[in-house]
C-alpha cells in the first residue's frame, strides 16, 4: 500500500488488531441492545423467530461497525519528523491533520480492558489549543503499548535547565488503599445511589415487572409510615451509592502513582480496567489548587489539581479529569505533595490568608437566607391557594434549611482569605466545594475588577486573576477595596496601574468625581499616602 507522501519508512500505521477490538466491541452493543428488542418482539411471535432477528440484525451491525474500523485502519498513517507530528485518515475525504511539535504540550495514553489484553493503547497528542473539531489533537487509537511509550518519550522530551539533577525525577506519591475511606463522603455516592434507583425501574420495565416491583416495596412497607417509608429508601440508594462510589475509586485510582520524569515532566499514572497515563509539562504549570468538597473537608482531607497550560484541548475532553494530580488525601499528605510539586519548601496553599471584612460575612448570610427562604414563601402561597398540606411541606422546609443554611453562610465567609507567598498569589473561597489556589505571580496576565451597587455600598470589591493555566480566571471574592487593589498592585507591579489614578488627578478629572472615580478615605498611613481610585467599575488588564 502506497503512503501519503514522503518515505515509505517514515509513515506508519495503526495496529491492525483494532478491527478485533471493534467486533468485540459491537458485539458487546448489539448484546445489550437485543436483549429489550429480544423481550419487545417476543411478545408478539414465537421466541425463535423473535432470537433470529435479533441475532440477524447483530450480524449486520457487528459487520458494518467492524468493516467501518477496517476502512478506518486501512486508510490511516501517520508520522513524527524533526519538526511536525502528522496524521493522514480518511477514505473519500482525507483528513490531514499537522501539529508542530514545539507546541506539543500533552501527550496521554489510555486501554481499555480489551486493548490491556491485547497490549494496545491509545495515543492522544495535544497542543492544549481551544479549538473546535478537534484540530489541536491526534489521536492513535490502537498503536501497541511500546509505541506508545516511545512516543510520549520522544515528543515530551524536552531539557531541565537549572534543575539539579537529584530534583528531576523520582516518585512523589503512590497510592496508599487507606485514602479509600474518603470515597463515600464525596458527592459521587449519593449521584451513584440515584442512577441504581433508575437501572432498578429501566431494567424492571425491559423485563414487563416494573409494576410487580412496585408493588412488592408497598408490601413491604404496608404498615410503616410514610416518613419511614422514605427514610427506609433513601438509605438503602445511599448504601448502594456507597458501594457504588467505592467501586468507582478503585477502578479510577487503582495502582496510582505521581511521578516526576527526566525532561520536567509529571507524570500521573492510575486505573484497574481503564489504565490512564496523564503527562504536565512542569514549564507549565502555573501553580497548584487544593479542593476540598464539604464532606472530604469534614473528614480532614483535600485533593490536588494542576494549573497548568495545556490541558484542555478541545470540546472532547473538556468532561475529562485530566489535571487532578491526587485524589482525596490526609491534609498533611496533601501538603506535602503540593510542596514536592511546586519544588518549595513549605507549601504556598498554607500561608496565613488575609481574613475579609464583616460586610462579606453579611452579604453571604442574607444569600442563604434568601436561598432557604424563597422555596419556603412559594409553598405558603400554593398552600393558601390549594391545600393545606403544602403549609405542613412548608413549616419542614424552613426548619431543616433555614438551619443549614447560616451555618454554611457562616463557613463560606471564613474560608475567604487572599495572601502573597513568595511567587505565589493565593486565593481561598467556597464552603460546598472549597478551593485553595496558589497560581504563580508570573503567570498573571490580567486583572477584572467588579463591584456592584451592593459592594460599592459595603465598600467590597472582587478581583479576579486572569491566567492562560487552568480554569482561566481566579476570584478573590469581597476583599475590601483599597487593600485588594494594593494586592494586585504588589503582586504583579505594573499590570494594574494603567487602571488606576490619584484622587484628584486635572488629567483625567478635573472638575472632580467623573466617570466613575471616587477618591478614597484618608489611608491607614497617614494624609501622604497617595489613594488609588478605581476609574471605572470594571476594568480588565491584559498580557
Amino acid at each position: 500500500m502506497s503512503t501519503p507522501g514522503g518515505p515509505d519508512e517514515d509513515w506508519r500505521g495503526l495496529d491492525r488488531r483494532t478491527v478485533l477490538v471493534t467486533a468485540a466491541v459491537m458485539a458487546g452493543v448489539a448484546g445489550g441492545a437485543g436483549l429489550p428488542v429480544l423481550l419487545g418482539l417476543a411478545g408478539s411471535m414465537p421466541w425463535w423467530q423473535a432470537l433470529g432477528w435479533v441475532l440477524a440484525g447483530a450480524l449486520v451491525l457487528i459487520a458494518l461497525g467492524t468493516g467501518a474500523d477496517w476502512l478506518r485502519w486501512r486508510r490511516t498513517r501517520y508520522r513524527i519528523g524533526p519538526e511536525r507530528a502528522e496524521l493522514h485518515t480518511g477514505l473519500l475525504l482525507v483528513k490531514r491533520r499537522s501539529l508542530a511539535r514545539e507546541r506539543i504540550r500533552t501527550v496521554d495514553l489510555t486501554a481499555h480492558p480489551l486493548l490491556r489484553v491485547l497490549g494496545l493503547v491509545k495515543v492522544r497528542i495535544g497542543t492544549g489549543e481551544h479549538t473546535g473539531g478537534g484540530e489541536s489533537t491526534l489521536e492513535l487509537d490502537p498503536v501497541p503499548r511500546a509505541e506508545g511509550e516511545r512516543l510520549r518519550r520522544e515528543l515530551l522530551a524536552r531539557a531541565a535547565a537549572g534543575v539539579p539533577e537529584a530534583d528531576r525525577e523520582g516518585t512523589l506519591a503512590v497510592l496508599d488503599p487507606r485514602w479509600i475511606r474518603y470515597a463515600p463522603v464525596s458527592f459521587v455516592a449519593p449521584l451513584l445511589g440515584g442512577a441504581a434507583v433508575g437501572a432498578v425501574m429501566q431494567v424492571s420495565e425491559w423485563f414487563g415487572v416494573q409494576a410487580q416491583v412496585i408493588d412488592w416495596v408497598g408490601e413491604r412497607f404496608r404498615d410503616t409510615p410514610l416518613l419511614w417509608t422514605v427514610v427506609v429508601l433513601a438509605a438503602l440508594a445511599l448504601v448502594a451509592g456507597v458501594v457504588g462510589a467505592l467501586g468507582l475509586w478503585v477502578e479510577m485510582w487503582f495502582g496510582y502513582r505521581l511521578e516526576r520524569e527526566p525532561g520536567g515532566t509529571l507524570r500521573v499514572r492510575r486505573g484497574l480496567f481503564t489504565s490512564r497515563s496523564l503527562s504536565i509539562e512542569e514549564r507549565r504549570l502555573r501553580g497548584v489548587e487544593l479542593v476540598e468538597p464539604l464532606g472530604v473537608r469534614l473528614c480532614g482531607a483535600a485533593r490536588v489539581d494542576a494549573v497548568a497550560t495545556g490541558l484542555v484541548k478541545d470540546d472532547e475532553d473538556r468532561k475529562a479529569d485530566h489535571r487532578t494530580l491526587l485524589p482525596p488525601v490526609p491534609g498533611p499528605v496533601a501538603d506535602d505533595v503540593v510542596a514536592r510539586v511546586l519544588r518549595e519548601g513549605v507549601p504556598p496553599t498554607g500561608a496565613h490568608l488575609t481574613a475579609h471584612p464583616p460586610a462579606a460575612r453579611s452579604r453571604r448570610l442574607r444569600w442563604a437566607l434568601a436561598a432557604a427562604l424563597v422555596p419556603v414563601l412559594v409553598l405558603v402561597v400554593l398552600g393558601l391557594c390549594l391545600t393545606d398540606a403544602l403549609l405542613y411541606a412548608a413549616a419542614a422546609c424552613a426548619a431543616v434549611a433555614v438551619p443549614l443554611a447560616v451555618p454554611l453562610a457562616l463557613d463560606a465567609y471564613r474560608s475567604l482569605g487572599h495572601a502573597l507567598e513568595g511567587d505565589y498569589l493565593v486565593a481561598r473561597s467556597g464552603t460546598v466545594r472549597r478551593g485553595t489556589v496558589a497560581l504563580r505571580r508570573d503567570g498573571v496576565i490580567g486583572w477584572t475588577l467588579k463591584q456592584s451597587w451592593f459592594q460599592r455600598r459595603a465598600g467590597l470589591l472582587t478581583l479576579t486573576a486572569t491566567t492562560a493555566a487552568g480554569d482561566g480566571a481566579y476570584p478573590v471574592y469581597d476583599a475590601g477595596g483599597h487593600e485588594i487593589l494594593d494586592f494586585a498592585a504588589r503582586a504583579v507591579p505594573g499590570l494594574l496601574e494603567p487602571f488606576l489614578e490619584r484622587p484628584g488627578d486635572p488629567a483625567h478629572h478635573p472638575g472632580g468625581e467623573q466617570d466613575g472615580v471616587r477618591p478614597g478615605p484618608p489611608g491607614k498611613d497617614g494624609p501622604g499616602r497617595t489613594q488609588r481610585v478605581l476609574r471605572s467599575r470594571q476594568a480588565e488588564a491584559g498580557g
